[in-house]
């Protein structure tokens, strides 16, 4: 079963403000969360309920689960000094 990829405009926004090979290398992790929305070395994040988060790089690409409706929403890229703000 293949979840169904959806970004949020804030995300959309800050995939677009990076460099053109750092959004190529986004865009190819997430399209694999479609198949595996928890990939090894995905980390679950302790403060949020459904949110998880992958490294590509230094930067960090924060999204949310949804199983009941086989739903994955991309919620925020940003470098890693910057994600969890």
């Amino acid at each position: 079963m293949e979840y169904d990829l959806q970004w949020t405009p804030r995300a959309v926004k800050e995939l677009l403000a990076l460099p053109t090979p750092v959004q190529e290398r986004v865009l190819a992790a997430v399209d694999l969360l479609a198949e595996d929305p928890r990939p090894r070395g995905a980390r679950k994040l302790v403060d949020q309920e459904e949110r998880y988060r992958i490294r590509v790089g230094d930067f960090r690409v924060l999204y949310e689960i949804y199983d009941q409706v086989l739903v994955v929403v991309i919620v925020k890229v940003a470098d890693r000094k910057r994600a969890y703000r």
